[in-house]
């Protein structure tokens, strides 16, 4: 039996396997002068520690207790009012009293049950919203770790892809589907050419309160994945991506000849052969089944006395 002298160490030795809303909202002192008084009836003899092994099987050990105290945000508040207004009167009533096991049963077990009626009625979580972020006011109140868990959703978001066409404007926005705090900051970063999400790979090229990252007039130095990560204080909260691809290379059909950029912006002109769709390429060209080339002006004979003039700024490959 614990002796007053080691009561603390009963209570944390009972309570370190398994915690519940019990030890998440009442107070120590209130538990030992709620068991002072625990009479063993068989043996009519004084004991704290089944006292405590009563209270962690009652509250600690009930799923039931536990589900009920899985509340929505702000409200683990109520939790321990509901708590307290079981507990406390009747610490104050068995302080310095003896009374036996069975009475202890007895009003523990009405104590729990009316906890769970009450705990059960507030409200439950507000919702998680996949499939990432950090979202606090989604999360549940956790009577085993005391704290409210996370919604588990990893802080990177899937990468959307945007296709555009040249001189186009694009627009991208950093919004997410869940409550975010008032004091939230974007930054934007940009990885050039690649789809990545290797936090290694970005630069920063904006940072602000503006969720909007607009591209006036898109061109191949523009392609690549842009990032935006929301923080709040000096927490990250959520990264989006947004890959830019198709940018001034449309795809191209038999014949079809339109202006491209190169990497240093030299537009051109460039034609796409078929040897199915055109008849056998002039002797300039290499002669292969489907070639992509850029020539000099020229002009190319086609079938029915028509012409083709292709016309380029620089004689190069696309």
């Amino acid at each position: 039996m614990c002796t007053s002298a080691l009561w603390f160490v009963c209570l944390s030795l009972l309570f370190s396997t398994s915690l519940s809303c019990y030890q998440c909202f009442v107070d120590v002192q209130d538990s030992l002068r709620l068991c002072w008084g625990h009479i063993l009836t068989e043996h009519n003899v004084r004991n704290v520690d089944a006292c405590f092994r009563k209270l962690d099987r009652i509250f600690n050990n009930d799923q039931r207790v536990i589900q009920a105290g899985r509340v929505g945000k702000g409200y683990d508040k109520q939790l321990k009012e509901i708590l307290d207004a079981e507990i406390l009167p009747m610490a104050e009533e068995f302080d310095k009293k003896l009374n036996n096991d069975t009475v202890y049963e007895e009003r523990l077990q009405t104590a729990a049950d009316n906890f769970i009626a009450a705990a059960s009625k507030l409200p439950r979580v507000s919702g998680c919203f996949p499939p990432c972020g950090f979202q606090s006011a989604g999360a549940v109140y956790n009577c085993i770790t005391c704290q409210y868990d996370s919604c588990e959703f990893p802080l990177d978001c899937p990468v959307k892809e945007i296709k555009v066409t040249e001189n186009s404007r694009t627009r991208m926005r950093c919004d997410v589907p869940f409550p975010l705090p008032n004091d939230i900051e974007m930054v934007w970063r940009f990885a050039e050419e690649v789809k990545t999400q290797q936090v290694d790979q970005f630069k920063e090229v904006t940072a602000g309160v503006d969720r909007l990252y607009s591209i006036p007039s898109a061109s191949l130095q523009h392609q690549g994945t842009y990032q935006c990560e929301i923080y709040s204080g000096q927490r990250s909260i959520v990264r989006l991506y947004y890959y830019i691809t198709g940018c001034c290379r449309p795809h191209r059909a038999a014949g079809d000849i339109r202006p491209v950029s190169t990497p240093r912006g030299v537009v051109t002109h460039c034609a796409w052969w078929s040897s199915s769709s055109l008849p056998s390429p002039p002797p300039t060209i290499t002669a292969s089944h489907r070639l992509f080339n850029c020539f000099a002006a020229a002009t190319v004979p086609l079938l029915g006395g028509s012409a083709l003039v292709i016309n380029t700024t620089e004689n190069k490959s696309c």
